[in-house]
């Protein structure tokens, strides 16, 4: 009883933390001057990591296994690692364009988990026979890992594409004058400057997206790797075309094209990018979808296993 209060208690502050971010964020884009609120959205950051850290130890402590094992726990450690992902940047002291991306990501996920759709699945339950093995805790967190990862990256992609084929690019070209009349560069690049800006913009998202899916790709390999192991100890067999095991491989086999199309200079930027956008989309048909169907070796009752 004692911890199931304490896990209500530390999702409701970290949802209605994260919500009083993204306002922060939708205020601070309109109003950069105000850096005050954005170093308080950073701190509301932290404070939302700790609270879903917090969690997820309170939920392993009860359970007396690691908290992967349905729907509910895999969106909450889904949201954990959209918090990582978010502080990689802060790390490597360069400009946050993950912040974009990871603070409604983290929103949405959470929002989500903590919705009336999921309730039955709040309360911790033991786990079936063929998930109690030590690799539930390496396999399903490098997938999970991984789907942050990836997800973070394809989105990049999408907002490169938006902003590459976007015609009115107004908005932001108002808001780089403002701020180039005060920089002291303003006499070698200011005539073009909202070219240059978009390219930079571009150019910038593509870099980040390259960055992100990489290491999102070498996770899910790991991820995966692990998942054939564990299958043999299971059901006695590496893979088994399993639906689940399916979409993996298909998730693998687009992001494994983005990666390769990056090494030809005609497929850099706009071509790669619509590939990693489709990923987005294969992401969730083999994390969500798939539950949603409950067959194959994986569904063990529908949404038990989130992998």
């Amino acid at each position: 009883m004692l911890f199931a209060t304490l896990e209500h208690i530390l999702t409701h502050i970290s949802f209605s933390t994260i919500s009083i971010v993204i306002t922060i964020h939708l205020i601070t884009l309109l109003v950069r001057e105000l850096g005050g609120l954005r170093d308080s959205s950073e701190k509301g950051m932290i404070a939302t990591f700790f609270s879903i850290t917090g969690f997820l130890v309170s939920r392993w402590a009860s359970s007396g296994h690691f908290p992967l094992s349905n729907l509910y726990e895999s969106l909450i450690f889904l949201s954990w690692a959209l918090y990582i992902l978010h502080m990689i940047p802060k790390i490597q002291n360069s400009k946050n364009d993950l912040s974009t991306i990871t603070t409604p990501s983290t929103i949405l996920t959470q929002g989500f988990a903590t919705s009336g759709l999921l309730t039955e699945m709040h309360q911790s339950t033991i786990l079936v026979p063929a998930l109690q093995s030590q690799w539930l805790m390496m396999h399903v967190s490098m997938m999970l890992l991984s789907y942050a990862t990836l997800l973070c990256g394809s989105l990049l992609s999408a907002a490169l594409l938006i902003i590459r084929f976007r015609k009115n690019f107004d908005f932001f070209n108002e808001i780089e004058y403002f701020y180039a009349k005060r920089s002291a560069l303003k006499s070698t690049f200011f005539p073009s400057f909202p070219n240059y800006y978009k390219y930079q913009l571009i150019e910038r998202l593509d870099s980040w997206s390259y960055r992100v899916i990489s290491l999102g790709f070498t996770l899910l390999t790991i991820g995966i790797l692990c998942g054939a192991v564990w299958a043999n100890e299971a059901w006695g067999s590496y893979w088994n075309w399993d639906p689940k095991e399916t979409w993996a491989f298909i998730t693998w086999t687009i992001f494994a094209i983005y990666l390769h199309s990056r090494t030809n200079p005609n497929w850099k930027g706009t071509n790669s990018a619509f590939v990693a956008s489709i990923g987005f989309l294969i992401i969730w048909i083999c994390y969500f979808g798939i539950n949603l169907l409950g067959i194959g070796l994986h569904s063990y009752g529908s949404f038990t296993l989130p992998i």
